[in-house]
């Protein structure tokens, strides 16, 4: 890292995340390491079940009930995964927001949207018309209409993406550090989705903070990510910038996951699915977790696990990356 390098604002090194044997038969998360820089938009991507949620709730120090741990999660250089309550109280009031997929789910219905955006501010000794001045404030700058007014509605006035944008207000209360968007757009229509992928991006430009953004659509990771992670049976595949990642994958599964996107444009070849299915916590396959459903698989794909090795720019962990993948 050179002196003008900025020092990442989050870094995952090694994060292992298991489940007693008689509830899983393979980690949830296996040696997960990525990093995101203050001002980077980094995308997490893989089908459901891959392991990016957890991933990603890992950054709060939440995970599953019953689970152990391994490896650093490291935000501004302090381990999240060696944290007392209080200390990780203060991470996710002051350096970590999280928004997640469905705005309805963390948002209590019987209180008004002033109480929860004002909550976390007066617990860190903001006085009450500071506190709400600011909330109009955050509520402006995420597009909402009003905002003295929506202070005083419930979460069921609002539409969807109107309460997603109330969620991404709340983020920014605490003039956080890092932003981790879980899925926020899934449950949204196409249009709103634009809107509120627009306001993401501003607010990252505008503040610098740091943004991981979880998804399954490789699609819309192409459109905002600066670098990209493939996640496939709780391990990193593929990583590297989101232009060569699209232009030329070096993992079959990253080649599949774009071969099975819909395109518009004219001439467009028609999605083609990946055959198979992704394996459950049920399974632990030796060799390569993907080699069942991989086209380019060789009989050592099936007993000998693929390391995630330097290849062009970025890495992945597949034994034939440097062949190349046909789509």
């Amino acid at each position: 890292m050179n002196d003008r390098t900025p020092a990442p604002v989050l870094e995952i090194d090694g994060l292992g995340i298991r489940l007693p044997d008689a509830r899983a038969a393979r980690p949830i998360l296996d040696g997960v390491s990525l990093h995101v820089r203050p001002g980077e938009t980094v995308g997490l991507v893989g089908e459901s079940g891959s392991g990016k949620s957890v991933a990603c709730r890992s950054v709060l120090g939440l995970l599953p009930a019953g689970a152990s741990a391994s490896g650093a999660v490291r935000v501004g250089g302090r381990d999240v995964l060696t944290m007392n309550r209080a200390e990780l109280a203060a991470l996710r009031t002051r350096r970590v927001s999280m928004v997640f997929q469905d705005p309805r789910a963390c948002v209590n219905p019987l209180r008004r949207v002033g109480d929860f955006l004002t909550e976390g501010l007066r617990a860190a000794g903001v006085p009450a018309a500071r506190a709400t001045a600011r909330a109009e404030e955050l509520l402006d700058a995420v597009g909402i209409r009003d905002p003295r007014g929506a202070l005083r509605r419930h979460p069921h006035q609002f539409s969807g993406g109107m309460l997603q944008r109330v969620v991404i207000a709340a983020a920014l209360a605490g003039e956080p550090d890092l932003i981790v968007a879980d899925e926020p757009t899934t449950a949204l229509d196409v249009t709103t989705q634009a809107e509120i992928i627009s306001i993401l991006t501003r607010l990252r430009a505008e503040r610098g903070t740091g943004l991981l953004f979880v998804t399954h659509d490789l699609e819309l990771a192409s459109a905002i990510c600066d670098r990209v992670y493939v996640m496939y049976a709780g391990r990193i595949v593929e990583t590297r910038g989101t232009d060569e990642l699209f232009d030329r994958p070096r993992h079959p599964y990253t080649a599949g996951l774009l071969a099975c996107t819909p395109r518009i444009e004219a001439g467009a070849p028609a999605p083609r699915p990946i055959p198979g299915r992704p394996v459950s916590l049920a399974e632990a396959p030796p060799g390569c977790a993907f080699a069942a459903r991989c086209a380019h698989a060789l009989p050592r794909c099936s007993a000998e696990t693929p390391v995630l090795a330097q290849h062009g720019g970025g890495y992945a962990a597949c034994h034939r990356a440097d062949e190349g993948i046909t789509l």
